[in-house]
C-alpha cells in the first residue's frame, strides 16, 4: 500500500506534541526522523529502559544547559557522558560566569586583544575563566580532601553538590544520582584547573575507574537506549560500554550535523555500529541530520507533554 507524504498543517497555538505528530504524518526528511526520535524516546520510557546520553559539541554555550538539567529532573536520563568543555562551561554558568551572544563575523585578532574567546557567535569573557579559577580551586581542596582514587564521575557528583545553581545540570545530577561521566576530562579547562591543583594537592582521577563504573551499569541496564548529542568520546564511551556485556543497545537516537565518508565516528551511522555488536541487529534507531540545539528541545518538549 502506498503511503503518501502528508503535508505539515499549522493552526494558531499550536502544540509542540500536535507539531511533531503533524511531522509524523509527513514523515520524510528531518521531520519524519524527529518524529521517529519521539516515538523511541517514548517507547524506551515505557519500557523503562536504562537511556545513556552522550553530550559532545558546544551544548551548553549553546543554550541547552537548562534543557539538560530538566531531562534529568524529569528521569528522561540515567546515565550521561559528556566532554570536559560542557562540564566546563556549566561550572562558569553555575559560579557566575555568563556566555554572551556574539557574531561569527569578526575579527578575531580584535576578540583576543579585548580579552574574549568565540565558540561561533558565542563569547565568552576572559573574566568568565578567572571565576572559574577562582570558585574551581577551592572546591577541589574539598572533594580532594582525602587524596583517593576517584573516578571523573565521582569528581562531577563531588563538585555538583558543591553548588547552589539550580539551573546547573552537574547539581541536577549529583541530586538526582545520575552519573555523569567524563572520560576526556584532561582535554578542558577543568582537567587544566585539576592538573594546577595537582601541582601542590594529592589528586588522582582515574578514569580506567571510569570504565568499570560504566561497564558496571551497561551490564546492570534494562532495555539500554542510547541518546547521542553530536559524536566523539560521548558516543564512543557509551557504546563500547556494551563490548563486554553480551548485551547491545536496543534503541538509539543520534542528533549530528557531521557525514560518514571520513570515517569519524560523530558521522558514522547508527547501522555500522551493528558490526561492532554496539547496537543489536533489531534495534529501533534513527538519526536526525541537524542542529543539536535546534533538534534537541523539539524532542524532549514533546516527550515530556503531558498527555
Amino acid at each position: 500500500m502506498e503511503r503518501w507524504v502528508r503535508h505539515i498543517q499549522l493552526k494558531p497555538d499550536i502544540s509542540i506534541k500536535e507539531l511533531v505528530k503533524e511531522m509524523g504524518k509527513c514523515g520524510v526528511f528531518s521531520a519524519g526522523r524527529v518524529a521517529k526520535a519521539v516515538e523511541i524516546y517514548r517507547e524506551m520510557l515505557r519500557k523503562k529502559s536504562t537511556i545513556f546520553m552522550g553530550v559532545g559539541g558546544a551544548v551548553i554555550p549553546g543554550g541547552l544547559r537548562n534543557v539538560l538539567a530538566s531531562a534529568i529532573r524529569e528521569d528522561l536520563v540515567n546515565v550521561m557522558v559528556v566532554t570536559g568543555a560542557n562540564a566546563t562551561h556549566d561550572l562558569i554558568e553555575a559560579f557566575g560566569g555568563r556566555h554572551v551572544r556574539g557574531n561569527e563575523l569578526v575579527d578575531d585578532a580584535t576578540l583576543r586583544s579585548r580579552r574574549i574567546s568565540r565558540i561561533y557567535d558565542v563569547y565568552v569573557p576572559q573574566r568568565a575563566f578567572e571565576i572559574f579559577e577562582e570558585k574551581i580551586q577551592p572546591i577541589f581542596a574539598k572533594v580532594f580532601r582525602d587524596g583517593s582514587r576517584i573516578s571523573s564521575a565521582e569528581l562531577l557528583r563531588r563538585i555538583g553538590l558543591e553548588l547552589n545553581d539550580k539551573n546547573s545540570f552537574l547539581k541536577a545530577a549529583a541530586e538526582k544520582g545520575v552519573p555523569v561521566f567524563c572520560p576526556a576530562i584532561a582535554d578542558s579547562i577543568l582537567g587544566l584547573q585539576a592538573w594546577l591543583y595537582s601541582q601542590e594537592h594529592e589528586v588522582t582521577i582515574d578514569v580506567l575507574k571510569d570504565i568499570k563504573e560504566i561497564f558496571e551499569l551497561a551490564s546492570e541496564a534494562k532495555n539500554p537506549g542510547a541518546v547521542l548529542l553530536g559524536g566523539g568520546v560521548p558516543k564512543n564511551f557509551i557504546f563500547q560500554s556494551m563490548l563486554l556485556t553480551p548485551r547491545s543497545f536496543d534503541y538509539a537516537i543520534q542528533i549530528t550535523m557531521d557525514r560518514p565518508e571520513p570515517g569519524g565516528l560523530s558521522g558514522a551511522t547508527l547501522e555500522e555500529a551493528k558490526s561492532w555488536g554496539k547496537i543489536s541487529k533489531n534495534a529501533k534507531t534513527v538519526m536526525v541530520i541537524g542542529d543539536t540545539t535546534v533538534i534537541l528541545p523539539i524532542i524532549l518538549a514533546s516527550v515530556m507533554e503531558k498527555g
